[in-house]
Protein backbone atom coordinates (compact mmCIF):
# COMPACT_ATOMS: atom_id res chain seq x y z
CA UNK A 1 0.00 0.00 0.00
CA UNK A 2 1.24 3.22 -0.93
CA UNK A 3 -0.04 5.56 1.96
CA UNK A 4 -1.11 4.16 4.97
CA UNK A 5 -1.38 4.78 8.96
CA UNK A 6 -2.19 2.30 11.39
CA UNK A 7 -4.01 2.98 14.61
CA UNK A 8 -3.02 6.83 14.35
CA UNK A 9 -3.76 8.95 17.36
CA UNK A 10 -3.11 12.67 17.61
CA UNK A 11 -3.38 15.22 20.43
CA UNK A 12 -2.67 18.44 21.55
CA UNK A 13 -2.34 20.21 24.99
CA UNK A 14 -2.41 19.22 28.35
CA UNK A 15 -4.66 19.11 31.60
CA UNK A 16 -7.68 20.91 31.21
CA UNK A 17 -6.94 21.85 27.22
CA UNK A 18 -6.09 18.30 26.51
CA UNK A 19 -7.96 17.25 22.87
CA UNK A 20 -7.65 13.90 21.38
CA UNK A 21 -7.85 14.91 17.73
CA UNK A 22 -7.35 11.28 15.95
CA UNK A 23 -8.66 8.34 17.79
CA UNK A 24 -6.67 5.28 15.98
CA UNK A 25 -7.20 6.28 12.28
CA UNK A 26 -6.24 3.58 9.99
CA UNK A 27 -6.48 4.45 6.11
CA UNK A 28 -4.87 2.76 3.43
CA UNK A 29 -4.40 4.31 -0.02
CA UNK A 30 -2.98 3.32 -3.63
CA UNK A 31 -0.30 4.58 -5.83
CA UNK A 32 -2.18 7.35 -8.06
CA UNK A 33 -5.61 7.43 -6.34
CA UNK A 34 -7.23 10.77 -5.65
CA UNK A 35 -8.72 11.15 -2.40
CA UNK A 36 -11.07 13.19 -0.68
CA UNK A 37 -11.02 13.59 3.06
CA UNK A 38 -14.23 14.98 4.55
CA UNK A 39 -15.59 15.90 7.69
CA UNK A 40 -16.76 18.50 9.69
CA UNK A 41 -14.44 21.25 11.34
CA UNK A 42 -12.31 19.85 14.43
CA UNK A 43 -13.02 16.34 12.73
CA UNK A 44 -9.20 15.49 12.38
CA UNK A 45 -8.96 16.25 8.57
CA UNK A 46 -6.12 18.75 8.45
CA UNK A 47 -4.57 16.95 11.57
CA UNK A 48 -4.26 13.94 9.50
CA UNK A 49 -2.91 15.52 6.47
CA UNK A 50 -0.27 17.33 8.87
CA UNK A 51 0.23 13.83 10.11
CA UNK A 52 1.33 11.93 6.41
CA UNK A 53 3.09 15.12 5.98
CA UNK A 54 5.59 15.05 8.63
CA UNK A 55 4.47 18.37 10.12
CA UNK A 56 2.27 17.11 13.25
CA UNK A 57 3.92 14.72 15.67
CA UNK A 58 2.14 11.73 16.41
CA UNK A 59 1.37 9.80 19.77
CA UNK A 60 1.12 6.73 18.65
CA UNK A 61 0.74 4.04 15.53
CA UNK A 62 2.29 4.66 12.33
CA UNK A 63 2.17 6.44 9.19
CA UNK A 64 3.93 5.07 6.05
CA UNK A 65 4.24 6.55 2.96
CA UNK A 66 6.46 4.94 -0.38
CA UNK A 67 7.86 2.62 2.63
CA UNK A 68 9.16 5.05 4.38
CA UNK A 69 7.79 4.85 8.64
CA UNK A 70 6.95 8.93 8.66
CA UNK A 71 6.94 8.83 12.81
CA UNK A 72 11.00 7.59 12.67
CA UNK A 73 12.07 10.68 10.50
CA UNK A 74 13.79 13.45 12.52
CA UNK A 75 16.02 16.74 11.70
CA UNK A 76 17.43 16.45 8.16
CA UNK A 77 15.73 12.92 7.20
CA UNK A 78 12.31 14.57 7.97
CA UNK A 79 13.10 17.28 5.36
CA UNK A 80 14.44 15.29 2.98
CA UNK A 81 11.63 13.22 3.08
CA UNK A 82 9.60 16.11 2.70
CA UNK A 83 11.65 17.89 -0.20
CA UNK A 84 11.81 14.51 -2.03
CA UNK A 85 8.18 12.95 -2.08
CA UNK A 86 5.68 15.97 -1.02
CA UNK A 87 3.70 18.97 -2.65
CA UNK A 88 1.64 21.07 -0.17
CA UNK A 89 -1.37 23.24 -1.15
CA UNK A 90 -3.21 25.31 0.87
CA UNK A 91 -5.98 27.40 1.19
CA UNK A 92 -3.80 30.85 1.61
CA UNK A 93 -1.44 30.47 -1.23
CA UNK A 94 1.41 31.56 1.12
CA UNK A 95 3.38 32.86 -2.11
CA UNK A 96 6.18 35.18 -1.77
CA UNK A 97 4.70 39.13 -2.10
CA UNK A 98 7.91 40.20 -4.26
CA UNK A 99 8.23 37.40 -6.59
CA UNK A 100 7.13 37.07 -9.62
CA UNK A 101 4.77 34.41 -10.86
CA UNK A 102 7.97 31.85 -11.99
CA UNK A 103 10.69 33.38 -9.20
CA UNK A 104 7.97 31.67 -6.54
CA UNK A 105 7.80 28.76 -8.95
CA UNK A 106 11.73 28.25 -9.57
CA UNK A 107 12.11 28.71 -5.29
CA UNK A 108 10.87 25.09 -5.02
CA UNK A 109 12.46 24.36 -8.25
CA UNK A 110 16.03 24.66 -7.08
CA UNK A 111 14.99 21.89 -3.89
CA UNK A 112 14.88 18.86 -6.40
CA UNK A 113 16.88 17.23 -8.48
CA UNK A 114 14.69 16.03 -11.01
CA UNK A 115 12.26 19.12 -11.75
CA UNK A 116 9.04 19.37 -13.94
CA UNK A 117 9.45 21.49 -17.18
CA UNK A 118 8.48 24.99 -16.13
CA UNK A 119 7.74 26.07 -19.49
CA UNK A 120 5.34 22.89 -19.74
CA UNK A 121 4.06 23.53 -15.66
CA UNK A 122 3.10 27.20 -16.65
CA UNK A 123 1.44 26.49 -19.79
CA UNK A 124 -0.84 23.02 -18.20
CA UNK A 125 -1.96 25.53 -15.52
CA UNK A 126 -2.79 28.52 -17.57
CA UNK A 127 -0.27 30.93 -16.16
CA UNK A 128 2.12 31.52 -19.46
CA UNK A 129 1.03 35.18 -19.96
CA UNK A 130 0.94 35.75 -16.01
CA UNK A 131 4.41 34.24 -15.31
CA UNK A 132 5.85 37.71 -14.97
CA UNK A 133 3.37 39.11 -12.76
CA UNK A 134 3.31 39.57 -9.14
CA UNK A 135 1.52 38.04 -6.91
CA UNK A 136 -0.73 41.44 -5.97
CA UNK A 137 -1.59 41.51 -9.76
CA UNK A 138 -3.46 37.87 -9.87
CA UNK A 139 -7.17 36.98 -8.95
CA UNK A 140 -7.49 34.68 -6.54
CA UNK A 141 -7.48 31.75 -8.56
CA UNK A 142 -4.66 32.65 -11.02
CA UNK A 143 -2.54 32.67 -7.15
CA UNK A 144 -3.89 29.01 -6.49
CA UNK A 145 -2.52 28.18 -9.98
CA UNK A 146 0.79 29.62 -8.86
CA UNK A 147 0.57 27.98 -5.68
CA UNK A 148 -0.03 24.63 -7.77
CA UNK A 149 2.39 24.88 -10.00
CA UNK A 150 5.18 25.63 -6.94
CA UNK A 151 4.02 22.69 -5.48
CA UNK A 152 4.42 20.42 -8.82
CA UNK A 153 7.83 21.76 -10.28
CA UNK A 154 8.91 19.36 -7.44
CA UNK A 155 7.61 16.62 -9.34
CA UNK A 156 6.04 15.56 -6.08
CA UNK A 157 4.84 11.55 -5.82
CA UNK A 158 2.19 12.84 -3.40
CA UNK A 159 0.11 15.91 -3.27
CA UNK A 160 -1.32 16.95 -0.26
CA UNK A 161 -4.00 19.54 -0.70
CA UNK A 162 -5.95 21.26 2.37
CA UNK A 163 -9.40 23.27 1.09
CA UNK A 164 -7.59 24.03 -2.15
CA UNK A 165 -10.94 25.60 -3.45
CA UNK A 166 -11.99 27.05 -0.19
CA UNK A 167 -10.97 30.67 -1.15
CA UNK A 168 -12.42 30.50 -4.27
CA UNK A 169 -16.06 30.92 -6.29
CA UNK A 170 -17.45 28.19 -7.87
CA UNK A 171 -16.05 28.65 -11.04
CA UNK A 172 -12.59 28.98 -9.94
CA UNK A 173 -13.07 26.05 -7.94
CA UNK A 174 -14.06 24.12 -10.67
CA UNK A 175 -11.18 25.36 -13.20
CA UNK A 176 -8.92 24.39 -9.80
CA UNK A 177 -10.41 20.59 -9.71
CA UNK A 178 -10.11 20.25 -13.29
CA UNK A 179 -6.38 21.04 -12.83
CA UNK A 180 -6.09 18.83 -10.26
CA UNK A 181 -7.89 16.03 -12.28
CA UNK A 182 -5.48 16.86 -15.07
CA UNK A 183 -2.37 16.73 -13.31
CA UNK A 184 -3.36 13.32 -11.73
CA UNK A 185 -3.74 11.71 -15.08
CA UNK A 186 -0.59 13.24 -16.85
CA UNK A 187 1.48 13.26 -13.91
CA UNK A 188 0.08 9.86 -11.70
CA UNK A 189 0.22 12.39 -8.61
CA UNK A 190 -1.33 10.20 -5.92
CA UNK A 191 -3.14 13.48 -4.31
CA UNK A 192 -5.04 13.67 -0.85
CA UNK A 193 -7.86 16.62 -0.95
CA UNK A 194 -8.89 17.68 2.72
CA UNK A 195 -12.14 19.50 1.67
CA UNK A 196 -15.12 20.57 3.40
CA UNK A 197 -17.21 21.00 -0.10
CA UNK A 198 -19.38 17.83 -0.32
CA UNK A 199 -19.04 17.40 -4.21
CA UNK A 200 -15.99 17.12 -4.80
CA UNK A 201 -15.75 13.55 -3.47
CA UNK A 202 -18.04 12.69 -6.64
CA UNK A 203 -14.59 13.13 -8.76
CA UNK A 204 -11.84 10.80 -6.80
CA UNK A 205 -11.41 7.47 -6.78
CA UNK A 206 -11.74 7.07 -2.88
CA UNK A 207 -13.68 8.62 -0.10
CA UNK A 208 -12.83 9.19 3.84
CA UNK A 209 -14.98 10.94 5.86
CA UNK A 210 -13.89 11.63 9.64
CA UNK A 211 -16.19 11.99 12.45
CA UNK A 212 -14.94 13.26 15.62
CA UNK A 213 -11.42 12.05 15.18
CA UNK A 214 -12.53 8.57 13.76
CA UNK A 215 -13.03 6.61 10.87
CA UNK A 216 -16.89 7.46 10.06
CA UNK A 217 -16.89 5.97 6.25
CA UNK A 218 -14.29 4.33 4.00
CA UNK A 219 -14.87 3.54 0.51
CA UNK A 220 -14.26 3.84 -3.09
CA UNK A 221 -16.10 5.37 -5.61
CA UNK A 222 -17.49 3.27 -8.24
CA UNK A 223 -19.20 5.87 -9.89
CA UNK A 224 -16.69 9.18 -10.23
CA UNK A 225 -17.77 11.97 -12.41
CA UNK A 226 -15.46 14.63 -14.33
CA UNK A 227 -14.74 17.36 -12.57
CA UNK A 228 -16.09 20.06 -15.25
CA UNK A 229 -19.14 18.51 -14.33
CA UNK A 230 -19.52 18.49 -10.96
CA UNK A 231 -22.39 21.25 -9.21
CA UNK A 232 -22.86 23.01 -6.12
CA UNK A 233 -18.95 23.79 -5.83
Amino acid sequence: MYIETRDLKKSYGEGGSFVQVLKGVSIQIEKGEMCVIQGTSGSGKSTLLNCIGGLDDIDSGSVSVAGTLVERLKGEKLSDYRRDNLGFIFQFYNLVPNLTVRENIQVCEYLTKDPLNIDELVDVLGLTEHQYKFPSQLSGGQQQRCAIARALVKNPKVLLCDEPTGALDSKTSRDILVLLEKINKQYGTTMLIVTHNNSIKNMVNHVIYLKDGEIYKDYLNEHKIPASELEDL
